[in-house]
């Protein structure tokens, strides 16, 4: 098992994985943690976290005869730029960088699946379950078992080589793998995330109400985004990456050599006009394959409005706000004359 554990980690390796681990499947001591945030609401309309947390706390449940996790990372990184300037570029859309590509979900499986291949073709017949952000599991604590980092006081998963911008998978398996130990936080005093956060989303160190989250109101978030943090958003239309970009430990970040992940139809750069005179069609032909489309047409007006509210005001922003004043959409409708009124416009 000592051996197979060493090869599966080069086998993940030359699969396109940054880093492998493994763990076993006592999650007891983030049990705590997990209640109190689900019995402070701080899950908003994620109903799916409040479900299932036995699974969730208990992956032999979730997966029968599961004895290790392996865990695995993926960078995704672009550059190892990690400013704000997007702030001040405000008629400039900005689309969280995990979803500029294509949507990471498939690939990671993929990888995990042909890993789990590798692992039978020599250890023979196994039960294993591979997932990618899906299914009731919880995918930090397992990472942070496993020694791929520590969970950081922005809640992100922090490696100290390689910083925050990584992708998540799993592995659940039946073989009695030796586990890895787990990594030491590193935060130390530092506290630039929580400072960071243009909605005061941190409670405290490591515990997020998620209602506050720009992440949470532009994409989870199905209903009129609360108007207390429409300014905050400011051109952020889909999710949010502030407290990894003031986080110490992404200048350790690696550019990712995955062509999938790069951006693709200029949602690393579009102004918010272009992107909010997107017809419903182009929209669906544009997130083909996309983390994006999750969120639907509607959504993706309704974020790109607020965004165009906290334009400066231009008569291009005027003029794309006032074409979608009649919207069949009375969500969308009520965003847009937010923005007019933002501009001096309207009621």
């Amino acid at each position: 098992m000592k051996e197979l554990a060493h090869d599966i980690k080069n086998w993940g390796r030359e699969l396109g994985f940054q880093e492998v681990a493994i763990t076993d499947v006592d999650l007891a001591p983030y049990a705590e943690h997990l209640d109190e945030w689900i019995g402070r609401n701080f899950h908003g309309q994620m109903d799916y976290m409040a479900r299932n947390q036995d699974l969730r706390l208990q992956p032999e449940l979730l997966h029968p005869g599961t004895l290790r996790v392996i865990c695995v990372r993926m960078d995704y990184a672009q550059q190892r730029d990690n400013s704000l300037d997007f702030i001040d570029k405000k008629d400039t859309a900005y689309v969280a960088r995990y979803a500029r590509g294509r949507d990471y979900h498939k690939l990671v499986r993929k990888r995990l699946q042909e890993l789990a291949d590798k692992i039978q073709q020599t250890a023979g017949p196994m039960g294993y379950r591979a997932f990618v952000d899906s299914a009731p599991v919880l995918e930090r604590a397992l990472a942070e078992k496993s020694g791929l980092g520590w969970i950081g006081k922005n809640t992100m998963l922090i490696n100290k080589d390689a910083g925050s911008w990584f992708f998540l998978g799993e592995l659940f398996t039946d073989l009695p793998l030796p586990v890895d130990t787990p990594d030491l936080p590193h935060c130390g005093s530092c506290h630039a995330c929580i400072d960071a956060c243009p909605t005061n989303a941190f409670v405290q160190p490591n515990q997020m109400d998620a209602r506050r989250c720009i992440s949470y109101l532009t994409i989870e978030l199905r209903d009129s985004i609360p108007v207390e943090f429409r300014a905050a958003m400011g051109n952020r239309v889909f999710g949010c990456d502030d407290c990894q970009l003031v986080c110490p430990w992404n200048k350790f970040t690696e550019p990712t050599q995955e062509a999938d992940f790069s951006p693709r139809h200029r949602l690393d750069d579009s102004s918010l006009v272009e992107l909010f005179a997107w017809s419903e069609e182009e929209f669906l032909r544009n997130t083909e394959g996309s983390a994006i489309r999750r969120i639907g047409y509607e959504c993706w007006l309704r974020n790109l409005a607020v965004g165009l509210g906290n334009a400066p005001t231009s008569d291009a922003v005027l003029g794309a706000l006032q074409a979608r004043s009649a919207h069949a959409s009375e969500m969308v409708r009520e965003h847009v004359a937010w923005a007019l009124t933002q501009h001096d416009v309207g009621e």
